[in-house]
């Protein structure tokens, strides 16, 4: 049985938690038009191989770096330790194949602060249709490919995570906080990982068995709450150019 997430829309939510929360490094992978990055206030570095925004994403914030790049080229670059970076929080939302988000968190994991929260989406998939690898037949509607494998894989690999499944519609937002950038067990385990769950479907594995190792977040109350996993790597608002905040 597939469980919908049905809660407050992710966009609504990264809205208003940056609309109320500082960071002193914001990274995006898989950004296309922008829209999910312009209003944030923090410096800001955004990853997309193909970028589609003719709107205003800098807005308040205080730098900006844009990279049309593939994730996998931009970490290779060595940007972010380069220029001694240390990620307070990220949003990966970059190509729906599990191997990729596997190495995107693995990347980004390694170059954020061990107090910094990272924001996995589309990992909550409300059908099987919407599971495919299938790039040629992609259904009409939603996508989100295999990387609901992500959740499993970091329960087994790295339990000492924190994992937090919000129930931001359509697909939910998964945050993982308690991170050890200094882990190399993802690393020391790709192949095997990629090779035990490559053919692995959602329905093989089991809706109930997949849906069964997590509850869902109310994104809402978390709001409400004052979004208690980011009180650590957040700055004071008063450092932002424009302290705005976005309306419940």
């Amino acid at each position: 049985m597939y469980i919908r997430a049905a809660g407050q829309q992710y966009t609504r939510f990264l809205d208003q938690l940056h609309s109320e929360r500082l960071f002193n490094w914001y990274m995006e992978v898989g950004c296309r038009t922008g829209r999910t990055f312009a209003a944030v206030r923090s410096k800001t570095i955004a990853v997309d191989p193909f970028f589609l925004t003719e709107n205003n994403i800098i807005y308040s914030k205080p730098a900006l770096h844009v990279f049309q790049t593939k994730s996998d080229d931009f970490f290779e670059s060595g940007f972010l330790k380069k220029l001694g970076i240390k990620l307070s929080f990220s949003f990966l939302d970059g190509m729906h194949l599990f191997e990729y988000l596997l190495r995107d968190f693995m990347h980004t994991e390694a170059n954020s602060a061990a107090d910094s929260v990272i924001a996995l989406h589309d990992c909550c998939p409300a059908s099987n249709e919407m599971t495919t690898r299938d790039l040629d037949n992609l259904p009409k509607r939603a996508w989100t490919g295999d990387v609901w494998k992500l959740i499993p894989i970091l329960q087994e690999y790295r339990p000492k995570l924190k994992i937090t499944v919000l129930d931001c519609k359509p697909t939910g937002l998964v945050l993982v906080s308690g991170l050890d950038p200094k882990s190399t067990v993802l690393t020391k385990n790709y192949d095997a990982i990629l090779a035990k769950y490559m053919d692995i479907t959602l329905e093989t594995y089991g809706p109930e068995k997949f849906y069964g190792s997590f509850n869902y977040t109310n994104a809402r109350e978390f709001r409400d709450a004052g979004y208690p996993l980011f009180d650590k790597c957040s700055i004071a608002n008063e450092l932002a150019l424009i302290p705005t905040k976005v309306s419940p």
